[in-house]
C-alpha cells in the first residue's frame, strides 16, 4: 500500500461520498461548532440526549477528505452510547492520533475511525481528524456543565488549534 493510499483509504472515501448523519436536527440537545486555527476546517455536531445516552446526532461542516470523513464516523458511532463511552473513544482516538503512528488506532474500539491512522504521521493531518472528536468533547463538557449549573445546552463555537 503506497503513503497516500494509507494516508487517504477507500474507507475515508466512501465516508465522504456518502456522509453519514449529515444535516443538522431541529430540535438537538446540544448543538457545538469547532474550527481549526490551523487550516481553517469546521464542524457543528449535535447530540440528542436522553440522560446520559446519546439517542442520536448530526453534524455539518466544511474542510478537507479528513475532517469530512472523521466528523462523519464518529457522528454514526455515537448513537446508543453512554457519554461515558464516549469519552473514552475520544480519549483512545486522541492517544492514537497524537502518537505519529507509534499507536495504532484501536479498530475493535473505533471502528472505521482506524482507517484515519495514517493521519497521526503528518501533524496537519491529525489536526483535522481530531477536530469533530474535540467537538464531542466539547459537547460532553457543556453537557455537564449544564447538568450541574442549569445552564443552556448550546456550547457556541470557539478555534481549536488541534
Amino acid at each position: 500500500m503506497s503513503e497516500l493510499d494509507e494516508l487517504y483509504p477507500e474507507v475515508l472515501a466512501a465516508h465522504v461520498r456518502h456522509p453519514r448523519r449529515y444535516g443538522l436536527h431541529p430540535h438537538p440537545t446540544i448543538t457545538v461548532h469547532e474550527r481549526s486555527s490551523t487550516c481553517g476546517d469546521e464542524v457543528t455536531l449535535q447530540l440528542l440526549l436522553d440522560g446520559d445516552r446519546i439517542v442520536g446526532a448530526a453534524w455539518t461542516g466544511e474542510g478537507c477528505m479528513i475532517s469530512r470523513a472523521s466528523a462523519s464516523i464518529l457522528a454514526d458511532q455515537l448513537p446508543g452510547l453512554s457519554t461515558a463511552d464516549v469519552a473514552l473513544r475520544i480519549a483512545s482516538f486522541r492517544t492514537s492520533i497524537r502518537s505519529r503512528g507509534s499507536i495504532p488506532v484501536d479498530e475493535e474500539l473505533l471502528g472505521d475511525a482506524a482507517a484515519l491512522g495514517g493521519a497521526s504521521r503528518v501533524v496537519a493531518r491529525a489536526t483535522c481528524a481530531l477536530l469533530p472528536w474535540i467537538a464531542a468533547e466539547s459537547a460532553l463538557r457543556a453537557t455537564a456543565s449544564a447538568v450541574i449549573h442549569g445552564d443552556p445546552l448550546d456550547a457556541g463555537g470557539r478555534e481549536s488549534g488541534g
